[in-house]
């Protein structure tokens, strides 16, 4: 029997992170109502990702006081793990009997991390994630990840993994993935651009998985007062983050989307014997690896700083 999967593409309410819970239990639901038994939220969704690092130029301006407000209120309303947030997430989860994997500001002691939790129908935090390397401008604001996520969990029946955004171009952490035998991965982006879009189907195609590749939508009214977005870094939508979500399947064809502009649940139906029949062409974790010729390991993770 197919595995149907969901990819909810929407807006949090922007550095709110009480409001997005609220609009989490809502988008949730109504996935769970389309029968999804996997059901994905973007990167970094709770509560909403840091788009003024790439538009506002006062973003990297040392000692500016907007930048420095900007992420107080970000880390006010950043998710701590465990805590009333993940209580809250899991109890969702629980009662819908369903596995939902949601992108997070967490907030570890005085530091900041970009987090993929994942929480299976027990209500259980399964998987706790934090993304390898922020990317350019990111750097501002988290801190680096672990080892620790990089693992998969027993999900609606199925191996389910998941990496953040540029994590999709490091191959070390696609091949860790791949040789735990990953049959739905999870890949969440700010927005699933064009680039964004050829890496999801390349991890699909490369690891013989389907892969839920996972955008939000940002309006340029949610950006904070405390800082400038020139006009010149908006499109005519008023969109900084446009979605793009789409499902696609272990051939790299894609099964739902891409969708742009709209907020919306993807859904699709995974059949696992897909993955046979691809595989008969490419194991990178089998008949296509050179054990002889490589080696390859995973540092176990040290404990986590800040929680």
């Amino acid at each position: 029997m197919p595995t149907r999967v969901a990819a909810v593409q929407a807006e949090p309410a922007f550095l709110d992170l009480e409001s997005t819970l609220v609009r989490l239990e809502m988008w949730a639901r109504r996935a769970s109502e389309s029968g999804a038994r996997i059901i994905v939220f973007p990167e970094t969704w709770l509560p909403g990702y840091p788009a003024w690092i790439d538009v506002a130029p006062e973003a990297a301006i040392w000692d500016h006081p907007g930048a420095k407000a900007v992420f107080q209120r970000l880390y006010e309303n950043s998710v701590e793990v465990p805590g009333a947030a993940t209580e809250r997430i899991g109890a969702v989860a629980r009662e819908l009997g369903v596995t939902l994997v949601v992108g997070a500001h967490e907030r570890a002691g005085r530091s900041l991390y970009n987090a993929l939790l994942t929480f299976t129908p027990d209500g259980a935090l399964a998987n706790h994630h934090r993304k390898l390397v922020p990317t350019y401008t990111e750097r501002m604001l988290w801190g680096q990840g672990d080892s620790h996520g990089l693992k998969t969990v027993s999900a609606a029946g199925v191996k389910l993994g998941g990496l953040v955004c540029w994590e999709h171009w490091m191959p070390l952490a696609r091949q860790r993935l791949h040789d735990l035998g990953e049959q739905i991965h999870v890949a969440v982006w700010p927005a699933v651009k064009e680039m964004h879009q050829i890496a999801s189907r390349h991890y699909a195609f490369e690891g013989r998985c389907f892969v839920i590749a996972c955008g939000g939508i940002l309006h340029r009214g949610q950006m904070p007062p405390e800082l400038v977005v020139p006009d010149r870094y908006v499109p005519p939508s008023g969109l900084l983050l446009n979605g793009g979500s789409a499902i696609i399947a272990p051939d790299g064809r894609c099964l739902a989307g891409p969708v742009h502009d709209a907020e919306t649940v993807l859904v699709a139906d995974c059949d696992l014997g897909e993955i046979a029949r691809e595989s008969m062409t490419l194991d990178v974790s089998g008949h296509y690896s050179r054990p002889d010729v490589f080696s390859f390991g995973v540092k176990e993770a040290p404990d986590r700083r800040g929680g």
